[in-house]
């Protein structure tokens, strides 16, 4: 029987603890506890509750709701192998943790998972430390939990499961070499990006937009017309370039969840009193090219031409490639936006992080953007024979470059909220039997603002000044890329509050450490981000990167619920 959020409500006390019987096995005091907290303006808030009532709970009072757990069904499609190497593994897990192996048995999307998904993921978590993985078997036990409520409650998920949709057809563009190992990989004008902006542009056409164009820079630019020309323009997206080998919701999902806004405000015929500016910026990551943020920069008028020059790893220029592409350079300058016509610029943004995760929460307002620097640097000394040259005569750029890695970690610790990362490292043309004479590596120092940043960035190349004259070594350091921090329009981060408080979701602000196209478009306009819990502790930058239609639907709600609360400002 399918139950209504007003009937729980008005229930009694008996009669709301039996809608809510089975959604915990064993353990009807989880709902009795959350029923407390009567009455509910959401779904998602009665699930915070549920998961609120198990996170307060003593250990061995969640130990016994974990063991409580039976054991995983559907596994009727296992062959007898995959039947006989599933209950050895669940032997050694049982052996290994004093619990049972539990799992919500469905992907992010609600489909069931298959037999070698299922023992992928038991064999991984098998690694986990125990307290990690009791973590896991809590999660996992509130994702059942959400999925047995969607089904009691009658969620309809359609604008969740499309835009996951969305994200899933995307990713089936990779570039070459990585397509061929399954690996997720779009860098600037490939054909894999070309593709992407070509299918990007024939959904927006399928949702309603009144234009759509590639613009000069490749950005994917869709826009809804409000009522009057002359009404100003509420610019937002994301992009959709990735990181080689990473995940499918990094900037996509931003670029998704207004389009699906876009889609609904169709459907009812409605305009607002602003136009809506949906962008899919063709560059952020910096993955192809050195400099970042193409697509976004441009819009500012932040489209260095000597960047024109910059050639990939086979010595393709940025120019030969955007004339490939058949981008018309001279039209850059025609990109820059009248700052003065926007009202501003929101972004959707999944987290990148393991905070939302943790905190059991789906959604969080963002109140800064960490400003960064980064490099590219490269440590000269001398190759030299590894048998013959004695550990004090030797001028090794390798073992320089670990002594500076390891000062950038310990010095970004200081600041607590700082990070410093050598993410690109390379001894080029080294041999096993050759000390190393030179040392390329990437330098990425970040921090919530500008003079804590300065000085994380001041100290650490003070120390490869230090270390290099201590060792006899040369360097060179270029910098790439500089981003100042960004902190939220107080305006526009109290709507996306607003609109996250309506759906009855508790309100987390939090930074963000990663950089994103918001922050190019902060200088010259306000801005503000909204994050979506990513699955899988946070993990981005990844192919385990994920989150639930569930959260990407509350996403869509939270900026449909914007939208409308603009659309009535504007109008009073």
């Amino acid at each position: 029987m399918v139950s209504t959020l007003e009937q729980l409500n008005a229930a009694t006390p008996d009669d709301a603890e039996a809608m809510l019987d089975g959604l915990y096995a064993q353990s009807p005091w989880i709902g009795r506890k959350a029923l407390r907290a009567r009455p509910f303006r959401s779904l998602a808030q009665l699930q915070h509750q549920l998961r609120h009532a198990v996170d307060a709970a003593d250990t061995e009072t969640r130990l016994a709701l974990i063991r409580a757990q039976p054991e995983l069904a559907d596994v009727t499609d296992f062959t007898p192998d995959e039947l006989e190497r599933l209950q050895h593994l669940r032997a050694d897990y049982s052996a290994q943790f004093g619990f049972p192996f539990v799992l919500a048995g469905r992907d992010p999307r609600g489909t069931i998972l298959t037999p070698a998904q299922i023992i992928d993921e038991l064999t991984r978590r098998l690694d986990n430390p125990p307290d990690v993985e009791h973590q896991e078997a809590l999660r996992n036990i509130h994702r059942m939990a959400e999925l047995r409520l969607g089904g009691d409650f009658a969620i309809d998920l359609t604008t969740g499961n499309d835009i996951w949709d969305w994200q899933e057809k995307l990713s089936a563009h990779s570039d070459p070499g990585y397509a061929e190992k399954g690996q997720l990989t779009v860098t600037y004008l490939t054909d894999a990006h070309r593709a992407c902006a070509q299918r990007i542009s024939h959904w927006m056409r399928d949702c309603g937009f009144d234009e759509v164009e590639i613009d000069a820079v490749g950005n994917v630019v869709g826009r809804y017309h409000a009522d009057l020309a002359d009404a100003p323009t509420l610019m937002t997206g994301s992009h959709y370039d990735t990181v080689r080998n990473g995940g499918k919701y990094d900037g996509r999902l931003g670029i998704f969840v207004p389009m699906a806004c876009v889609r609904e405000l169709h459907r009812q015929g409605r305009r607002l009193p602003y136009h809506l500016e949906v962008i899919g910026f063709a560059e952020e990551e910096g993955q192809r090219y050195r400099a970042t943020f193409l697509g976004s920069g441009a819009l500012i008028g932040d489209f260095k031409q000597e960047w024109l020059d910059q050639k990939d790893a086979q010595g393709i220029t940025m120019r030969d490639a955007m004339q490939h592409a058949g981008l018309c350079i001279d039209d850059i300058p025609k990109l820059r936006r009248d700052a003065a016509r926007y009202l501003g610029f929101i972004e959707v943004h999944i987290e990148q992080g393991p905070v939302l995760f943790e905190m059991g929460l789906p959604l969080g307002i963002v109140t800064s953007i960490n400003g960064s620097v980064r490099y590219m640097a490269q440590i000269f000394g001398m190759a030299c024979h590894a048998g013959t040259t004695p550990m004090n005569r030797r001028r090794d750029a390798a073992t320089a470059t670990a002594e500076l890695a390891l000062y950038v970690e310990q010095r970004a610790a200081q600041d607590g909220d700082s990070v410093g990362t050598i993410g690109m490292l390379e001894v080029p043309n080294g041999s096993i039997n050759v000390v190393p004479g030179e040392c390329r590596f990437s330098l990425d120092l970040r921090a919530p603002s500008d003079p804590q940043r300065d000085a994380l960035v001041n100290d650490v190349l003070a120390e490869l000044a230090a270390i290099c004259q201590r060792r006899g070594l040369r360097y060179t350091l270029e910098e790439t890329m500089r981003a100042a921090a960004a902190p939220s329009d107080p305006a526009w981060q109290l709507r996306w509050e607003r609109a996250v408080d309506a759906l009855g979701v508790p309100l987390y602000r939090m930074p963000s450490g990663a950089g994103h196209d918001a922050m190019k478009l902060h200088e010259v306009m306000p801005q503000a981000m909204l994050f979506v819990r990513g699955q899988n502790s946070g993990i981005s930058h990844n192919p385990r990167e994920s989150t639930t239609s569930d959260d990407i639907q509350l996403a869509a709600f939270a900026m449909q619920r914007l939208l409308d609360d603009l659309a009535h400002d504007s109008t009073h």
